[in-house]
């Protein structure tokens, strides 16, 4: 990571620290970056730093509570994963029945991580827009989130947003995707369809590998807007990204999925 993205990951955490010190942390945060950034583990030393007694604001990593959310046994933590699609609404019922009971720990809240939380059906976020209007107290609900727009407005206005800063593009795994990506972009430009099959076969593998591909590429196409170079074809690729995603979410084969995206955007 960049001294410049770890300064501002610095300020976020120190921005939360004193939320949790000062008596004014919020009952739902987003938590939202890329694949590049590591989300969970930032959620779980936020969780850390609202119930640990040595540190709080903090978290000290070695007293009991902060051992066991290390360790997964923190009984008032609760983790909502969903399936391969999406987090559905049994999911968020299922949460809401967990945080309705008293805390067991000595922490004294219950915490809840939301992961891919974009993904969660509009049902299922109309129902956690219930607990965000009227929280349990103590409770503190963590969405993580690739892109918090995918999210209905009710819910982002109810929730402080944090921004994570990913690992820089010098990282060798980014490095791989971000040339990965420029390449397909010059070849989809050139109507390169064989080239561009041969290129996704070696590059992809699974599902996680294909949306990182896709991060890259947004990235890139993202830089071209805001450099004014080709806004139109640019725009309409980010556009594609973002399909394609969904596509790959509803288990759509990933070499077909990236390769049906290589012929929209081509040139």
């Amino acid at each position: 990571m960049s001294l410049e993205n770890q300064r501002k990951n610095i300020k976020v955490s120190e921005r939360l620290t004193k939320a949790i010190t000062s008596g004014k942390l919020s009952h739902a945060y987003i938590i939202e970056g890329d694949k590049f950034s590591d989300k969970r583990s930032f959620a779980l030393d936020f969780a850390k730093a609202i119930v640990c007694k040595v540190k709080p604001g903090e978290g000290c990593d070695s007293c009991r509570s902060c051992r066991m959310i290390d360790e997964g046994t923190y009984r008032d933590l609760f983790n909502v994963t969903g399936d391969e699609k999406s987090v559905k609404d049994k999911d968020i019922e299922e949460l809401q029945g967990k945080l309705a009971s008293l805390p067991l720990e000595e922490g004294g809240r219950n915490i809840a991580i939301i992961e891919d939380s974009d993904t969660m059906t509009t049902r299922a976020q109309n129902r956690l827009l219930k607990s965000l209007e009227e929280p349990f107290p103590g409770t503190v609900i963590i969405l993580l989130s690739e892109n918090s727009e995918r999210l209905l407005p009710t819910i982002r206005s109810r929730c402080q947003i944090v921004r994570l800063y990913e690992r820089d593009e010098d990282s060798q795994e980014n490095s791989e995707y971000i040339a990965l990506a420029k390449e397909l972009l010059q070849l989809s430009r050139k109507g390169y369809f064989f080239e561009i099959r041969e290129a996704l076969k070696e590059g992809i593998s699974d599902k996680n590998s294909a949306l990182l591909l896709l991060d890259a590429m947004e990235k890139e196409l993202s830089k071209m807007v805001m450099a004014g170079e080709d806004i139109d074809w640019a725009a309409k690729g980010i556009l594609e990204i973002e399909n394609a995603r969904k596509e790959l979410n509803y288990n759509v084969k990933e070499k077909y999925a990236l390769g049906s995206l290589m012929l929209k955007i081509g040139g």
